[in-house]
């Protein structure tokens, strides 16, 4: 269902570009900008006009010519911000993590310690989320990492790195928190909760941008009736509670878009990590 309000209200579109939808702003102007219209700078992401504002500021204050030792041709340097850099950093450290665990003696160690096992979280809370950088093979690793790369490259330039990252990790969250509930004496490894995640929270934004999103629910629904074919050995808990989550945190992004909910965002965000916590302590006590 197409949300008419959303779509009609202009704050939800790029400035240049009205045909554009993008949920980040202009760090300087707070207008709402798409990836061809983003800058990469320390504090966030900047429009073009505050870009060319800033470097004739930078231009009248610098009395020595200085900025072609650090530009190319002459022309300032630029990051794109549409490139998944907190995509691309995560299927770094977790291929990292996975070659570690190659490691004879090392590697048997070191996945002990990353895996998520309820019982031991309470002196070992780490388990919570390293349980996404321990995969049992290479099959396991590649296909979680493929979803990732396939999902961010739309999803981070989407919603700017800290929303993407919030989201990826409060979606492992919400996938260790029901397993402790329905499953607390399994022991879970792998990040396809986190990848569920942003499988529920791109369903939801989808369908308030008005986006035809059947290919996402095929997806979805190919990958819970993987996930619950017999013989299949998949923690089940940790994809259904991080899909959740996810589709709970992209309802939250979808529905604060505007600069004056910027921090009713952050707000729901940290209730929705509060409330996880919450849930995790009731087996946590019994497990004590």
């Amino acid at each position: 269902m197409t949300d008419t309000a959303f779509q009609a209200n202009p704050d939800n579109y790029c400035y240049r570009h009205p045909t554009r939808q993008s949920f980040v702003l202009c760090q300087r102007c707070l207008r709402t900008i798409c990836p061809e219209c983003q800058t990469q700078m320390p504090v966030g992401v900047i429009c073009p006009e505050c870009l060319a504002e800033q470097q004739k500021q930078q231009a009248t204050v610098t009395r020595m010519p200085r900025r072609r030792a650090f530009s190319r041709g002459g022309a300032a340097a630029r990051v794109s911000s549409s490139t998944p850099v907190v995509t691309y950093t995560i299927m770094g450290v977790t291929i990292f993590f996975y070659l570690l665990g190659l490691i004879p003696g090392f590697g048997d160690m070191l996945r002990s310690m990353l895996v998520f096992y309820l019982p031991l979280t309470y002196t070992q809370p780490w388990r919570l989320l390293t349980v996404t950088l321990v995969h049992q093979g290479i099959w396991h690793v590649a296909l979680n990492m493929l979803a990732l790369w396939a999902l961010g490259r739309s999803l981070e330039p989407l919603l700017g790195r800290w929303r993407f990252l919030s989201l990826y990790l409060l979606s492992a969250l919400g996938g260790s928190v029901l397993t402790a509930l329905i499953a607390p004496t399994a022991v879970v490894a792998g990040a396809s909760g986190a990848v569920w995640g942003l499988l529920g929270a791109m369903f939801v934004i989808g369908r308030h941008l008005g986006a035809n999103v059947t290919a996402i629910a095929v997806i979805l629904g190919l990958n819970l009736v993987i996930t619950f074919l017999p013989g299949s050995n998949i923690a089940w808990q940790a994809h259904i509670g991080g899909g959740l989550v996810g589709a709970l945190i992209g309802f939250i992004f979808a529905r604060t878009r505007a600069v004056r909910q910027r921090r009713t965002q952050v707000w729901l965000l940290i209730a929705v990590a509060v409330g996880l916590l919450a849930l995790l302590g009731v087996p946590l006590l019994v497990y004590r």
